[in-house]
């Protein structure tokens, strides 16, 4: 972030404001090829985002998300520090992103590191680093389909701007009257609060972190994946007037997200300084996943 010409903002409205205007350039977060190439699920290059997607669409539905919300947000089943959990995460790489094979621990620093350059808030810096920490559900066993890839409602009609919106024909939910309506089992303008998202680390970083990030942070955890949402303006039936209001934040955290991943990884041992610094500024030794 530049300082010339800086002068302390006033309020919190305007210091919320300054940030906004600090949209990044995608073009100087891509180091490792244009933007455009980004996303490319017409033809993408690992054969494994197309076969992930088809899983993914066909058995995610309402009843399967209830039932992962009840078992997995209990948060029973170990306590460990973040960077154990990191460990686990140096192990995954992502099935359904067409985008990078690095680890995902490497992904996290790529995008902290993007977000730190721009000069955002230290909140924001924690929130790219945390923000695929809940992939380490597949540590519990769990399927990739039923972890990552773009998050879409459940419990109401699919709209055919997600991805491989084609698939979603084979998912019971798709012939179900009682699902397949455009509001479904939701009134209209609820808030996507009271809408059950598509099972996956999401809704599960976000449930985990609630008590130790400001709103505009946790938005951006809970929705990062939304890509219907934040990137095409589907399911605006569903939003309510604070949804309308955090939706810039997450548009603003969505290219650091995409645009950070090149083959380059990041020298760790440099930062690790800092960050050990940042965890221990805002989250507890031990989380319970």
């Amino acid at each position: 972030m530049s300082t010339t010409n800086a002068s302390p903002l006033t309020s919190l409205d305007q210091w919320e404001d300054d940030v906004l205007r600090r949209y990044p350039d995608p073009e100087s977060i891509a180091t490792s090829k244009s933007t455009e190439a980004y996303r490319n699920y017409e033809a993408p290059e690992r054969d494994t985002v197309r076969e992930f997607y088809k899983l993914n669409h066909t058995y995610q539905t309402y009843d399967f998300v209830v039932q992962k919300r009840e078992d997995f947000l209990r948060f029973n089943r170990k306590e460990m520090s973040v960077w154990d959990a990191f460990q686990f995460l140096n192990q995954l790489v992502d099935d359904s992103d067409p985008d990078t094979d690095l680890d995902q621990f490497q992904h996290l620093l790529q995008t902290s590191e993007a977000i730190r350059r721009d000069g955002h808030p230290d909140w924001m810096v924690l929130v790219g680093l945390m923000h695929d920490m809940g992939k380490v559900l597949c540590l519990f066993g769990e399927p990739q389909w039923a972890v990552v890839g773009d998050t879409f409602p459940v419990g109401c009609a699919y709209s055919n701007k997600v991805v491989y919106s084609e698939f979603f024909k084979d998912n019971p939910d798709y012939n179900n009257s009682e699902y397949n309506t455009q509001y479904g089992v939701y009134e209209p303008h609820c808030g996507l609060r009271n809408v059950k998202m598509s099972w996956g680390h999401d809704e599960y970083v976000y449930q985990m972190l609630k008590d130790h990030l400001p709103e505009e942070g946790l938005y951006m955890l809970r929705y990062h994946s939304f890509y219907a949402w934040h990137r095409e303006n589907e399911y605006s039936y569903l939003l309510d007037e604070h949804d309308k209001k955090m939706l810039p934040w997450v548009q603003l955290f969505n290219p650091y997200d995409l645009y950070s991943k090149n083959p380059e990884p990041p020298d760790w041992e440099k930062l690790r300084p800092y960050y050990e610094a940042l965890i221990a500024k805002y989250l507890p030794s031990t989380l319970k996943f």
